[in-house]
């Protein structure tokens, strides 16, 4: 099984210079379009709201505030305004592990994908320490002497590729688990058996690895920009 040519979607030329398009780069935008037309029709909702609350309107008010207060309990007070950003990476992550239930190829089995969403909390992170802290950010480095400078330098640089690969990891396991499960079993018995498989592989760690990359970026994030 080649599961780099199965990810292979499109193959052309520009110029002499191949140019390929994944299975993953091609569910990557499908994710983008369809939380784009959704946040598009939250936000024409947001017009008709009423000081009462029902029906849609709860599930929104519900999905903010849950994020809110996970981000207030994680991060501390001084983060309130990162709630949309988290609430858009959860998000984002969550569809992406649950489109292989629509017999796609998840966004987050790529390592490109998972590399650029941990670089984005990375640089958050060091953007919101240096806002925060200013001189006094780069002088924790060499606390509590310069010879803790290689450490404290190199455990800023695993942050990032430790949230990438934990998250890249599960996602292709779980991929190519089902790949050798569907090769395994005859035709009649790939309806049957998989089904409870996938409660697990997709729906239960999808929504676990979604949530654990979220609470580890607001924990690094937290930890570099605190005013602790």
């Amino acid at each position: 099984m080649d599961l780099a040519n199965k990810n292979l979607a499109l193959l052309f030329e520009v110029s002499g210079m191949p140019v390929y398009l994944t299975q993953s780069l091609l569910s990557t935008w499908i994710v983008m379009a369809v939380l784009i037309l959704s946040a598009i029709f939250v936000r024409i909702k947001l017009r008709s709201f009423s000081p009462v609350p029902s029906g849609f309107q709860n599930f929104v008010e519900l999905a903010a505030e849950t994020t809110d207060n996970m981000v207030k309990s994680m991060m501390g007070d001084g983060f309130e305004s990162l709630g949309g950003y988290f609430f858009s990476v959860l998000v984002f992550i969550l569809v992406s592990n649950y489109t292989v239930l629509l017999g796609m190829r998840p966004p987050t089995s790529d390592l490109s994908t998972t590399l650029a969403l941990a670089l984005l909390s990375a640089g958050s992170m060091h953007f919101l320490g240096i806002s925060r802290h200013r001189g006094r950010y780069f002088k924790e480095y060499f606390e509590p002497v310069w010879l803790f400078f290689p450490m404290h330098l190199m455990e800023d640089l695993t942050k990032p590729l430790s949230l990438s690969f934990r998250l890249f990891g599960n996602i292709l396991g779980g991929v190519i688990i089902f790949e050798l499960i569907y090769e395994l079993f005859p035709f009649p018995l790939r309806f049957v058996i998989p089904s409870f498989l996938h409660a697990y592989f997709d729906v239960f760690v999808g929504a676990l690895q979604a949530y654990i990359f979220t609470v580890l970026s607001m924990t690094f994030i937290s930890l570099k920009a605190s005013a602790d």
